[in-house]
């Protein structure tokens, strides 16, 4: 999203969708080159040690790490989500994600046979 979102290449060629400033930002103080694939970069900057709804606060002003985090916001549904949770009360948002954590935990996790481990996570064992 940085350097070579249309394929001409440079820092010119970050995400239009990025903030201006948070891309550059990051190109001069985490991702200097592009082929750096070393470097961890907070998706939540400022607040990543804290549990809290800065997060969402983040993508509505275009600073959202990764694609997907951006295309959050892109979405009429999804959007009214994010800006429900970053203009809301926080006890909201805690609530919300506790009843999605309970939700997740009742998910049944394939055992033995039925499932498989990864070696890697986007490409099916052969």
């Amino acid at each position: 999203r940085l350097y070579n979102f249309t394929g001409r290449g440079g820092p010119g060629d970050a995400d239009p969708s990025l903030d201006a400033e948070y891309a550059a930002n990051l190109r001069r103080t985490k991702c200097a080159t592009p082929t750096d694939n070393t470097t961890i970069v907070e998706m939540d900057p400022g607040s990543f040690l804290t549990f809290d709804t800065s997060y969402y606060r983040g993508l509505l002003k275009r600073q959202g790490l990764f694609q997907s985090d951006a295309a959050l916001i892109t979405d009429a549904a999804a959007r009214a989500d994010v800006e429900s949770v970053a203009k809301g009360p926080s006890e909201v948002f805690f609530q919300v994600f506790a009843r999605s954590m309970v939700r997740m935990g009742m998910i049944e996790v394939k055992t033995g046979g039925e499932g498989e481990i990864r070696r890697h996570c986007a490409i099916v064992n052969s």
